[in-house]
């Protein structure tokens, strides 16, 4: 497998860089829904470019590549994982980010990670709790889809105005850059996880 090499500006000498940045390149940019035009438009580099980029056919200067990086809302050391000593990130319990409000409990299961595009939460409601307070995390995305699984207890989904009743293992999926909270109105408290992929194109 050839290594591609990035050229500093105003250097003829290269500079080894990740061996896979086309392709990674490639990779972010579908997670992220964008096309090459996109890309384009978001970094400032021309769509031939980054095709070229993407299929290996040219190796851009370090400029170019802070660009590219830029667009795909990465810093120029993520996106060639100079800073990445694993590729396996462990979120130990009692670590996680927490989000205490009215009843209910937030806790961010996923780390942040560079191009990630899917998010898991485990959220704890008692009786009569409701998400959806000024302090709870803000609409998703245009595009955002998300998945709700109910560990414990009964939930209520009310999704632009219409409610859906969930029971113990029942699960949901639903547009969620929709208007949307979840209420518990049983007499115990009840426990679900919550997946939201984002920037989903719809059909």
């Amino acid at each position: 497998m050839a290594t591609t090499k990035l050229r500093a500006r105003g250097s003829s000498t290269p500079v080894e860089a990740a061996p896979t940045i086309g392709s990674r390149v490639h990779s972010l940019r579908e997670a992220m829904g964008l096309s090459l035009r996109d890309l384009g438009e978001r970094s400032g580099v021309s769509a031939p470019m980054l095709s070229q980029v993407e299929r290996g056919e040219t190796s851009p200067t370090l400029a170019v590549a802070a660009k590219i990086a830029a667009g795909l809302e990465l810093t120029l050391s993520q996106l060639l994982r100079l800073d990445e000593g694993e590729h396996v990130a462990v979120s130990r319990a009692g670590e996680r980010r927490q989000l205490e409000r009215g009843g209910h409990l937030f806790e961010e299961l996923t780390p942040p990670l560079p191009g990630q595009r899917a998010d898991v939460s485990l959220h704890s409601l008692e009786a009569g709790a409701t998400t959806g307070g000024r302090q709870d995390p803000p609409m998703h995305e245009p595009g955002s889809r998300e998945t709700a699984v109910v560990l414990a207890g009964t939930l209520v989904l009310v999704v632009d105005g219409t409610r859906h009743e969930l029971k113990e293992g029942d699960s949901v999926t639903f547009d969620a850059d929709l208007p949307h909270h979840f209420e518990n109105e049983g007499e115990e408290p009840t426990r679900f996880l919550a997946v939201i992929a984002a920037g989903l194109r719809r059909s």
